[in-house]
């Protein structure tokens, strides 16, 4: 059975958008309501670029949030259990946002551009309206918008090379999550050491999306000594990375889960004396003592192919927990996922099992990351 997504105007575009289709994007997902590439029709091809080489990948879907005025380290502050007093100007930050009730709303990196200029880069929801409400209901002196900027992610062992034939050597000297303001041939860019794989590489936030296709050209050639090509921020490689997906692993709306079930106690700054949203609902969690842990799964049987949905992790027919996303791992030469279970299940706990289209699959408990 095929699939079709229709292009339309409900759902917006990147500025790299025209350049992914020249490029042969082969599929779309929709994530902050833009499209965002899946593959470019070599899946494998474009895993094994990430791992031994370098690839491009369109990650504006990855949304900003900027906060901009007098109380916009307040605001970021306020939205974060995770203490920011220390943190400066240029340094990158991944914060656990959480709801009243203390459940995870999203999981953004912080970019603090300057005392009054803060950012969020976001993943899949709708946090330029939470953050919005917030500043208006506590009376903040902070104006909370969506600004004009698109990141590119340069991933994989070969991309610092890459980086630095576009930049010099000092994007070299940047450390994990630190960033700089720069311009690339007239093209204004913040530049940041990160980006959604352990691989290693840059993202290069577009501060003007009229020069998209322009940029994307500009990676493109000066990637191609080192054999570079498009793709998109690869599942497998995530899994086998340990890295945490919000939309996949947990949502608010599906998928509810605190910061100390997905392994983010160490974020939740209570000591610190700060306030923040969520702040009473935390600290009864941690009191109480969590009763779900996050968890790496090993799949027993053939090559998984992967899941639409959620699956229930059963033990002796009673539900345990679930596993979030599966897949096979070429590295591992094994089916592994990610999934939340009962804290009091250990490792070595005999009986667990989720339904495939092929019957049912016995599971093994593992620590994460599969591979550091």
């Amino acid at each position: 059975m095929s699939y079709s997504i229709h292009i339309g105007p409900n759902i917006r575009k990147s500025p790299y958008f025209e350049a992914t289709v020249a490029d042969g994007v082969q599929s779309f997902s929709v994530y902050n309501h833009m499209f965002i590439p899946g593959h470019f029709g070599d899946p494998a091809g474009e895993y094994d670029r990430l791992l031994n080489g370098v690839a491009m990948w369109d990650v504006a879907a990855q949304r900003q949030v900027e906060l901009l005025g007098p109380d916009a380290g307040k605001l970021a502050q306020l939205l974060t259990p995770r203490d920011l007093s220390k943190t400066k100007i240029g340094q990158g930050r991944y914060v656990p946002l959480c709801d009243h009730d203390g459940w995870l709303i999203n999981d953004p990196v912080l970019l603090p551009l300057a005392e009054d200029r803060v950012w969020l880069s976001i993943a899949d929801s709708d946090i330029a309206l939470w953050a919005k409400a917030i500043a208006r209901e506590r009376g903040l002196d902070v104006e909370v918008s969506e600004p004009d900027v698109a990141p590119l992610a340069i991933q994989g062992p070969k991309a610092m090379d890459v980086a630095e034939a576009l930049f010099g050597d000092w994007v070299r000297s940047l450390r994990y999550f630190q960033f700089r303001e720069t311009d690339l041939d007239g093209i204004p860019l913040v530049v940041a050491r990160s980006g959604w794989s352990k691989q290693g590489g840059v993202e290069l936030y577009l501060r003007d999306s009229a020069q998209g296709t322009r940029l994307w050209q500009m990676v493109k050639e000066a990637g191609a000594p080192w054999g570079i090509g498009p793709g998109a921020p690869n599942d497998i490689e995530r899994l086998e990375s340990g890295l945490i997906s919000y939309g996949a692993d947990m949502r608010w709306q599906s998928l509810p889960a605190n910061p100390f079930e997905m392994g983010f106690g160490a974020m939740v700054n209570l000591e610190a004396g700060h306030e923040f949203i969520g702040r009473a609902a935390l600290e009864r969690i941690k009191a109480e003592g969590v009763t779900r842990r996050v968890t790496g799964v090993v799949i027993d049987g053939d090559r998984v192919t992967g899941n639409q949905h959620p699956l229930p992790l059963m033990r002796d027919a009673q539900p345990v927990g679930h596993v979030s996303e599966i897949a096979y791992s070429p590295r591992l030469a094994r089916n592994i996922g990610i999934g939340l279970v009962r804290a009091d299940l250990g490792d070595g706990t005999d009986g667990l099992s989720i339904a495939l289209d092929g019957g049912p699959r016995a599971i093994t408990l593992t620590a994460l990351p599969f591979i550091a």
